[in-house]
This record gives structure tokens, C-alpha cells and sequence, in this order.
């Protein structure tokens, strides 16, 4: 019941933090596309109004004239939204599933005693002050360098890289991926909590005071909504990466994701000046060529094939000892009823002889080419058993000897 309780949990939370991230980032974006997009008035009504852009579109059968004023108007509508609860949540519910999905699991999937051997609780407590310092780290550059824009870039992405580097020499390439994508997310969660959002209140509250505005408010509100925007698609890759074990199982998985990451940031880049009206084909094109690197880089090396266990012939590989391997390094996950996890691994089971033939490509690709499964190698699979497990898959896959 247990296992079944948190599988809905898993659900359910994976579900809000798609629903709530959707409606963030689709924020964002469009926020930036209007920034970038407005054009300065003409109209004098608008001008004495204070309006410094303005843009007219036509969406679902209406028309819209949104209009951005240089500090704030001369009186403050009744009915002002505020844009923060996406991020929250967001965050929110991303945390929630980081704690349910690895935080429980920690040995299963924060842990790869090949890249560094420690507790459980030892991995849970690297991976939440990863996530603290992060933001530590990125609000000081920030503020001790706030007056260079370039500068602070160059240092965050700096910080960026380094912070991936240490995090795939600590947690499993798999969490690496994650919790940097975590970090970035938590750093983008933090601008609207502590800079933007309260920024725009102290506007308001002058406002409403009828005190003159500080414009540096607005100044260091943007700036961390320009970081934001960067960010955004670096973290969603990272926060898919999981389904893609080609790419945190690479011995050099940190350059991959620094890669990856950097091609985002220069593709990002190209859109965000198109919205000016700028069109540079060379900014996406350094970012497919980072992914061609990557590509490239990760790509299955040609080699003959799988090294034949002792006295075993590819064809004639006894299926029951592919089965004894099953049971000593997958069925811990991979069960009705697995002893390493509440529920059955993505639902894939390995203890029958139909469930193993049914997912036998997979166990080869996972087991023999990639490496990637067990999940940090906790059930100490040796060469020689996925040597063993290439040469069945290789020979037809057979149940029967």
C-alpha cells in the first residue's frame, strides 16, 4: 500500500509541477517577446499618460493594447495582478517531487558508489545544501558586481559549469543532471522571492504614498528577470535529462551537460533578439553545433562483438544463467514486489522468462551498451555478467536452451 500511495503521490505532484512550470515559463516568454516587442507611442494622450511602449495583437478573436509605462502610471488601478504564485508553486511542487522521487530513495538514485561512496543521509544533505549554496553563490555575484551586466554573466556561468562538474563527481550522473537543473531552478525561484517581487512592492507602496519611485528597483528586477529568461531552457533539459541515460552515463557526463546547457542559453539568445527585430542565424547555430559536439561525443563506438564469457558460444548462451543474473542484480527493482523501491522500476518487471524476452532490447541497451542500469550499480553487476547479457541478447534473446 505504501509503494501504491507514493506512486500517486509521484503522479500527481509530477502532474501540478508540469501544469504550474507551463504556466511560468509560458509567462515569461511572453513577457520578454512584449518587452521586446513594444514600440514607443505616437499618440500625445499617451505620452502625457507616461505610456514609453506599446503594442497592439490580436488573439482568440479580441484585440489587445498593452502598454508599459516608464516608472509607473500617475494613479494605480484597483485591480493590479501580480505575477509570482507560477514560480512558487513551481518550485514548490518541483521540490516535492525531488524529495519523493530521490530524497526517499537516496541510496537508489542520489548514490553511484563508482563516483563516490557515501551514506544516505550523507547524499541528502550534499543535495539540499547544493541547492542552498547555489543561490548563495549567484545572489553574491550578483550583487557585488551588479553594476556589469557582462561580468556578472560570465561569472554565473562560470559558477554554473563548476557547480555541474562537482555535482557528477558527487551524486549518480542521473541526480547530477537533476539537482543542477534544481539549483538553476531554485535560483530562478529565489529572484522573484527576494528581488523582483519585492521591488515592485516597494514601487507600490510609494506609489501609494505618494513618494517618488526609486528607479533602481526596477533596474535590479530586471536583471534578474533577463537571468531568468537564460535559464529557462538549460533547466528543462536538465529536468528531462532522466529519460536520457546516453546522456548523464557518459564517463564525461558534466561536459555533456554543460554542453547541452550552453546550446539552450545561445538558442535562447537568438529569439530573444529576434523580439528586437535582430535575426542572427549564428547564435542558433553555435547552439546545434554544441549539440552536434554532444552528439558526437556520446555516440555508440563501433567495436565487435560482446566479449564471450569462458566456454559460451554467443548462440548457445544458457538462459538460465541470464535468469540468475536477473535475480541477483535487477529483480531488487525491477518485481511484483521489489525490495529497493515501493513499486516496480517504470513498471518494468524481470522476473519471468516472458518478462525478460519482452524487455530484452532494453536490458541490452541499458544493461550492456550504456551501462546505465543498475542505478549506480548498486546490485554490483560485474563485466562479465553483462558480457553474459550481451552475448544472449546477441544471439536471438532465447528462453530456451
Amino acid at each position: 500500500m505504501e509503494g501504491y500511495i507514493l506512486d500517486w503521490a509521484n503522479m500527481l505532484l509530477r502532474w501540478v509541477h508540469v501544469i504550474t512550470a507551463i504556466a511560468w515559463i509560458g509567462s515569461s516568454f511572453y513577457f520578454v517577446w512584449l518587452d521586446n516587442s513594444l514600440t514607443k507611442p505616437t499618440a500625445p494622450d499617451l505620452k502625457e499618460k507616461g505610456v514609453d511602449g506599446e503594442l497592439w495583437a490580436v488573439h482568440g478573436g479580441g484585440f489587445y493594447n498593452p502598454q508599459k509605462y516608464l516608472t509607473a502610471p500617475k494613479s494605480l488601478p484597483e485591480n493590479l495582478h501580480w505575477f509570482y504564485w507560477e514560480s512558487y508553486s513551481t518550485w514548490m511542487s518541483g521540490f516535492a517531487l525531488l524529495v519523493v522521487l530521490y530524497l526517499f530513495n537516496a541510496s537508489t538514485f542520489l548514490i553511484d558508489k563508482n563516483v563516490f561512496d557515501m551514506s544516505p543521509g550523507a547524499a541528502v544533505g550534499f543535495a539540499v545544501s547544493y541547492l542552498l549554496i547555489g543561490w548563495i553563490v549567484y545572489d553574491s555575484i550578483c550583487r557585488l558586481f551588479n553594476k556589469n551586466d557582462r561580468l556578472v554573466g560570465i561569472l554565473v556561468a562560470i559558477y554554473i559549469a563548476a557547480a555541474a562538474y562537482v555535482a557528477c563527481h558527487i551524486f549518480s550522473g542521473r541526480a547530477a543532471f537533476l539537482l543542477t537543473g534544481a539549483m538553476v531552478a531554485t535560483i530562478m525561484s529565489a529572484n522573484v522571492l527576494a528581488w523582483i517581487i519585492p521591488g515592485q512592492r516597494k514601487v507600490v507602496a510609494a506609489l501609494k504614498a505618494g513618494q517618488p519611485v526609486d528607479p533602481i528597483h526596477g533596474k535590479r528586477g530586471k536583471q534578474r528577470s533577463v537571468h531568468n529568461t537564460y535559464f529557462t531552457l538549460p533547466v528543462l533539459f536538465a529536468m528531462l535529462s532522466n529519460h536520457y541515460s546516453m546522456t548523464y552515463a557518459h564517463k564525461y557526463n558534466w561536459v555533456v551537460l554543460i554542453l547541452i546547457m550552453l546550446s539552450g542559453v545561445l538558442i535562447r539568445q537568438f529569439f530573444i533578439l529576434k523580439h528586437k527585430g535582430k535575426i542572427n542565424v549564428l547564435w542558433p547555430a553555435a547552439g546545434v553545433a554544441a549539440l552536434g559536439v554532444v552528439a558526437v561525443m556520446i555516440a555508440p563506438q563501433p567495436r565487435p562483438a560482446v566479449a564471450k564469457v569462458e566456454g559460451e558460444a554467443a548462440a548457445t548462451v544458457s538462459f538460465a544463467k541470464v535468469q540468475e543474473v536477473m535475480n541477483a542484480r535487477c529483480v531488487q527493482c525491477h518485481a511484483e514486489q521489489p525490495k529497493m523501491m515501493p513499486t516496480a522500476a517504470k513498471g518494468i518487471k524481470l522476473e519471468t522468462p516472458e518478462d525478460i524476452k519482452a524487455h530484452a532490447q532494453l536490458i541490452y541497451q541499458q544493461a550492456v551498451q550504456q551501462k546505465a542500469m543498475p542505478l549506480g550499480n548498486v546490485t554490483q553487476i560485474t563485466d562479465d555478467e553483462r558480457a553474459l547479457l550481451g552475448q544472449w541478447f546477441e544471439g536471438g534473446a532465447k528462453t530456451t536452451n
